[in-house]
C-alpha cells in the first residue's frame, strides 16, 4: 500500500512539474497564412510570452501541414534583397517577456504544404522549447490579415527551397 501511494505521489508530481512549465508559456494572437490559396509555402505568426523566473528557448516548431517546418527569420543580403534563413539555434524567450513572431521578422515557416491553408479554418502545430518542452497550438488561418508594425508580405520574399 505504501509503494502505491508512494508511485501516485511521485508519478503526480511528474505531471505537475511539467503542467507548470507549459503554463509559463502562452501564446498570443496567432495566425497562420499562405501567399496564395494553391501556395507550397505558408508562415505562422503569433506573440510567445514565459512567464517564468528563467529564459528559455523556442528551438523547433513541427506540424502534419507540411513537409518541412522551421522557424525563420528576414535577413537583407548584400544586394538589399531581403531573404528568409533558418534560425537553427532558435529564438530566446525571456524571463518576464515575450518575443513577437510577426510578418517581416521572426515567423514559423512551413514549406512543402500536404495541404491548402484555408481562410477560417484552423492548424496545429507543436512548438518546442529547450525548457517547457512541447506546447500544442491551435491556430486560425487569417488570409486577410494585415501586417502589422511595417511587417512584409511573404508574397515577395524568397522561401528557398520547396523540397
Amino acid at each position: 500500500m505504501k509503494l502505491k501511494t508512494l508511485l501516485g505521489a511521485t508519478l503526480m508530481t511528474g505531471l505537475l512539474t511539467s503542467t507548470a512549465a507549459w503554463a509559463e508559456i502562452m501564446v498570443k494572437d496567432a495566425y497562420a497564412r499562405s501567399s496564395t490559396p494553391n501556395s507550397k509555402t505558408g508562415a505562422a505568426f503569433m506573440m510567445v510570452m514565459n512567464h517564468g523566473d528563467a529564459d528559455d528557448r523556442l528551438i523547433a516548431a513541427s506540424s502534419d501541414i507540411a513537409k518541412r517546418v522551421e522557424l525563420h527569420t528576414h535577413m537583407e543580403d548584400e544586394n538589399g534583397v531581403m531573404k528568409m534563413t533558418e534560425l537553427e539555434d532558435g529564438m530566446a524567450i525571456p524571463a518576464g517577456g515575450a518575443h513577437h513572431l510577426k510578418r517581416g521578422g521572426d515567423h514559423v515557416m512551413f514549406m512543402g504544404l500536404t495541404q491548402s491553408l484555408v481562410q477560417g479554418e484552423e492548424i496545429t502545430i507543436t512548438l518546442t522549447f529547450e525548457k517547457a518542452g512541447e506546447v500544442d497550438v491551435t491556430i486560425p488561418v487569417d488570409n486577410d490579415r494585415k501586417p502589422t508594425h511595417g511587417g512584409m508580405d511573404h508574397s515577395h520574399t524568397d522561401h528557398g527551397s520547396d523540397s
